[in-house]
């Protein structure tokens, strides 16, 4: 007799960083799939998801190896990206828990680890294509911001291909990330009492809903997508619907005063994010999601519909130059900032007709 063939064996995932945020939210969708024989949960505390096999760690721990032998895909979504983060204590901790994540998974003979960055490591610029192909060159420039931990947890990744070859990586790149709890650079730049633009370009906003990016995840777990993924609503919003739908005012500001001010601020402890993310909210970053469309993926948020709720979400809470302020103490500086801007457009203005004549 010729022996009947069996069900591949299930796999068992694990999430890292699965006791809140988007990890919670994934661990949530997998528990209830029927694609996996077993799903574990990684943090340095238990959480809500009862259904979930719990194994508290500190990723960063380098006995992590140990507590994952019996893992097939792991989701890693344990990091610190806050705005407000100390920049060093940051990144030391977001490529030490990444490092140790994929050094542990190669040891354990962990067959995929999947991995999420940003759209932001293509880079901002007013001659990117729109949208960006998946394969595009990374041109974000390394800093000391959030875009700068995202390229060197890239460099780990590709790194790890080279020296474990029977590691699968992949890499999922969002585009602007919203949704409850999501606390951005670009989620901020709508707390302004005005939206600051380039003058001579024009972004262009695409949004990608923490929904949409665990659905993605889903998939990317199960091996239906590999490789570098992007992930986003379909097409994107011009600068004027964004306007329209916001109701604030845009000021426009020359690029090399703009830059170069947010600069001097950054330096002076003013801001928290580095000049360089300024480029996120002035110019386009626009991906095309074509391996997840190759696959029968469609995003369940519109850019529009994903945008209308970042700006339900809004805290009463009034953001200048990428920093929050208490609503008292803001409504004064807020106003006081942007007369500042309009005034400094205008002399700017002036001092060159002068030159002119």
């Amino acid at each position: 007799m010729v022996p009947t063939s069996k069900r591949p064996r299930q796999p068992v995932v694990a999430v890292t960083g699965a006791a809140s945020g988007l990890g919670r939210e994934l661990l949530a969708r997998l528990v209830s799939s029927a694609d996996f024989r077993r799903v574990v949960a990684i943090d340095e505390e238990r959480g809500d998801v009862r259904e979930a096999t719990w194994r508290v760690i500190d990723v960063r721990d380098p006995l992590l190896a140990n507590r994952i032998s019996d893992i097939d895909v792991i989701v890693h979504l344990a990091g610190d990206y806050a705005v407000d983060s100390d920049p060093r204590e940051r990144r030391a901790y977001n490529l030490r828990a990444a490092q140790t994540v994929l050094t542990a998974s190669a040891a354990a003979r962990v067959r995929r680890v999947v991995l999420v960055t940003s759209a932001m490591v293509y880079g901002a610029a007013p001659e990117n294509d729109v949208p960006l192909p998946e394969d595009a060159a990374v041109a974000a420039e390394p800093d000391t911001g959030v875009v700068g931990d995202y390229l060197e947890i890239e460099a780990l990744a590709r790194r790890s291909l080279r020296s474990h070859p029977g590691l699968e990586v992949t890499v999922l790149r969002p585009a602007a990330v919203v949704g409850p709890g999501v606390d951005t650079v670009i989620t901020r730049h709508f707390e302004s009492p005005r939206l600051l633009t380039v003058k001579g370009c024009s972004p262009r906003w695409q949004f990608c809903h923490l929904d949409d990016l665990v659905s993605a995840l889903d998939l990317a777990a199960r091996g239906v997508v590999t490789g570098v993924v992007g992930v986003g609503s379909d097409g994107w919003l011009e600068q004027e619907q964004v306007e329209e739908l916001s109701g604030l005012r845009r000021f426009e500001l020359p690029a090399g005063l703009t830059f170069g001010t947010a600069q001097r601020l950054h330096r002076l402890g003013i801001t928290p994010a580095p000049a360089t993310d300024l480029h996120y909210v002035v110019y386009p970053w626009v991906v095309d999601c074509a391996r997840l469309r190759e696959a029968g993926w469609k995003p369940s948020w519109t850019n529009e519909a994903a945008f209308r709720q970042l700006l339900e979400l809004r805290e009463k809470a009034t953001t200048v130059v990428g920093r929050r302020l208490p609503v008292k103490e803001a409504t004064l500086t807020a106003a006081g900032a942007t007369v500042a801007v309009i005034g400094t457009a205008a002399i700017v203005r002036q001092v060159r007709r002068k030159r002119r004549q």
